[in-house]
Formats: structure tokens, sequence, C-alpha cells
């Protein structure tokens, strides 16, 4: 089954999108979970994902790191100490915008459901954390298109530093801002970057329409309420 909706309507991009493709016609819908490392995101995507084929939708998930041509490519960049804030940044950008051209817009075209793990939201939010200029960092990613839904699930800091290291037994460097030097005590590193996440997704909420989520609840509460606000939307369209 695909979405209820199988009306073709033209794909909407928050800036000038990819312009070489010309008008793009869809028929499926974007729905986003967004939050940070330790928020319990990619365990509600799954869930979400079981949940929605079990009802009859043909779904497509994503996320970041994910392109054949330049996912593998991030993750040894980032082993090779530290990279540069716009370096960082686009190369987060190349990895999306390969994953739109040969994933995400093909999948909404034949009338999927995309499902992604984190979008253009959280290298939004890390790029601006970082110091880079607001306006810069949102429109590197005006080639994104609209998403239809999008969840937040906002987590204390301290909740998400404890965790991250049950379950890792460590910290990520960038997760935790050490790249800034913002303090010699990674935990007050990590504390002192995820409150500028934090702050960025308060930012960008009403902008871009994302559904703040308490992630401090149990998986089970975190997960009904992402659930029923996405019944809720399927029914509507």
């Amino acid at each position: 089954m695909l979405t209820r909706s199988s009306e073709p309507r033209p794909l909407e991009f928050y800036g000038d999108g990819l312009p070489y493709l010309g008008e793009v016609m869809v028929k499926g819908r974007l729905i986003v979970i967004e939050g940070p490392d330790g928020s319990g995101r990619s365990t509600q995507v799954q869930s979400i994902v079981t949940r929605l084929e079990s009802d009859g939708h043909a779904v497509v998930d994503t996320g970041l790191k994910r392109s054949e041509l330049i996912g593998q490519g991030i993750l040894e960049a980032k082993q090779r100490l530290p990279l540069g804030k716009r370096t960082l940044t686009l190369f987060y950008a190349a990895d999306f915008v390969d994953q739109l051209e040969h994933k995400i817009i093909p999948a909404l075209q034949a009338g999927y459901i995309v499902l992604a793990d984190r979008y253009i939201f959280t290298l939004i939010a890390r790029s601006i954390a970082r110091g880079l200029p607001r306006n810069w960092s949102h429109n590197v990613f005006g080639f994104a298109p609209k998403v239809d839904l999008a969840f937040y699930l906002d987590v204390k800091p301290s909740v998400l530093f404890h965790r991250v290291f049950q379950k890792y037994g460590n910290l990520d460097y960038y997760e935790s801002g050490a790249d800034l030097g913002l303090s010699d005590n990674l935990y007050d590193s990590f504390i002192a970057y995820q409150n500028r996440m934090a702050k960025e997704f308060a930012a960008m909420a009403s902008q871009y329409g994302m559904v703040r989520v308490d992630g401090d609840r149990s998986i089970g509460d975190v997960n009904a309420s992402l659930q029923s606000k996405i019944d809720e939307y399927l029914k509507s369209i």
C-alpha cells in the first residue's frame, strides 16, 4: 500500500532546491525524527517503520552518513581530527544531497513514506553551534525538501550524558563539542555543547514547524506520543 494520498503534487524546497531536476512531482510523505545522540531517536525510528509497514504503508528510512558516495568518507575524515567547521558542514551537505537525489526523491515519487532518522535541522544546529553564520548555515541546505511532519526529541543534557556514557562508555569528539575548546573537562564541554544545540532547535521549531516531544520519558511513552501524532496526520491526508 502506498500513502493514502496518492495525488501527485509539486515537491517544495526550503530554498532553491536542485534546479537541474526541474519540477519534481511526488506522491509520498516525508516524516523526520530529530534528536541528539542518546535521545532514543534511532530506536523510535525502527519501531515506527515496523508499525507503518504492518499497517500496509510502503516505507523507506534514511539518515545521516548513509550516502554510498560519501558516507564512509565522512567517517574516515572524522577520524583524522579535527575537521574545519565549514568542511564538516559541507561533508554532511554532500552526503545529504546524494541521498536526496538517489533515495529520498525517488521514494517520494513512488508514493513511499520516507522516515528520516535526523535531517538538515541537526546539520544546521551543529553549524550554528560551531559559530558559523546563521544565514549561511540555513542557506547551504536550501536544496532540502520541506518535510510533512517533523519531531524533535528534547532530552536534558545531563540525561543525555548518562545515556550516552552508559551505552558507549565514552563521548564522541564532535557530539561533545571537544573541537570547540569549550572546556578542558569533557563533561562540561558536552553539557555546554548540547545546551547550544538545544537552543538552536528551540529557535528552529517555529520556523520549520517541528513538534517538540519530551524525550526524558520512557521509550514506550515517547513512542506512543510519536505514533499517535503520525497516525493522526496520515488519517488527515
